[in-house]
């Protein structure tokens, strides 16, 4: 049975439906990744299935509670990790977690006993007495986590939850995400970063323009949707490769000044490039960042 289940949203703003008639479902202990570009309708989907705003038509079933109509009952078993930091600078790190642990009404014995667990599993036991504003940006985002294990949810929603960090402060998140996915958490990310959605989650859904249009495994959409191959063709005289390249690629993409030959067999294109004078390129495995980029567009979106 689905912990969490919505069938047919739909909801508009100003007379422009943001998203379309979308379905989706995560199953107890998996960790289901929302990607979507800009725009794409993923704030709103979450902000309907945390019962914040109210669908135009569709139902929601989270945690087999109705949804808005049972939402704060629902909330009380959630976990969530905003897109920004929402903690308290007047706080120590371990006041943090307390003062957001009575919000759920927890008594002070489970509080005691749970803090110093998130702390040592947030890597924050020894900044427990630390004001927040002392916090280094991926401190804060792994007490923001602890903070949202705070009432032991049964289900985690992560709202891009590595935005803004450096390479290692992600590991370290990563790291963290992956042991509650091995605990058994059931857990609901979404993400820009294709590798933080390839590393985390066992399915994926795309949505674009408030529709659902591919679902799968990292491994089966890079299977189904996108060649095994990827050369990247940069440096002056990229374009003159271009119509050569049309010739020995199953297909080519041109971003800027980069070709992007996307092949079955690599080799014929690897060998035209090594004739070449003044070309630099790049050969490597496709991956869930090209399987977005030929669902969705290269173009940027601002919204």
């Amino acid at each position: 049975m689905a912990l969490l289940e919505a069938k047919g949203l739909i909801k508009s703003y100003g007379g422009t439906e943001v998203v379309r008639g979308l379905d989706l479902s995560i199953q107890p202990g998996e960790c289901l990744g929302l990607l979507g570009p800009n725009g794409a309708g993923k704030t709103t989907t979450l902000k309907m299935l945390l019962g914040l705003i109210e669908p135009d038509a569709g139902s929601i079933e989270c945690l087999g509670l109705p949804v808005p109509q049972a939402a704060r009952e629902a909330r009380i078993r959630i976990g969530v990790v905003p897109q920004m930091d929402s903690l308290d600078p007047d706080f120590t790190v371990a006041e943090n977690l307390q003062v957001y642990g009575r919000y759920f009404r927890l008594p002070e014995s489970i509080l005691n006993e749970r803090i110093p667990r998130l702390l040592e599993f947030a890597g924050l036991a020894s900044k427990a007495n630390n004001k927040v504003p002392t916090l280094s940006g991926g401190m804060k985002r792994r007490l923001t986590l602890a903070r949202a294990l705070i009432n032991d949810p049964d289900l985690i929603v992560l709202d891009e939850p590595t935005t803004g960090l450096d390479p290692q402060a992600r590991h370290v998140i990563w790291q963290g995400l992956r042991s509650l996915i091995a605990q058994g958490k059931t857990v609901l990310l979404t993400t820009h970063f294709m590798d933080e959605a390839e590393r985390l989650a066992d399915r994926l859904i795309v949505i674009d323009h408030g529709v659902k249009i591919a679902e799968g495994s990292p491994r089966e959409m890079i299977s189904q949707f996108i060649e095994p191959h990827v050369i990247e063709v940069f440096g002056e005289g990229a374009l003159d490769w271009k119509m050569e390249g049309q010739k020995l690629c199953t297909r080519l993409e041109v971003a800027g000044e980069t070709l992007f030959c996307y092949a079955l067999d690599e080799v014929p294109a690897l060998d035209s490039l090594k004739t070449q004078t003044g070309l630099r390129y790049l050969h490597r495995p496709s991956s869930l960042e090209d399987v977005f980029l030929k669902l969705t567009g290269r173009e940027l979106r601002d919204q």
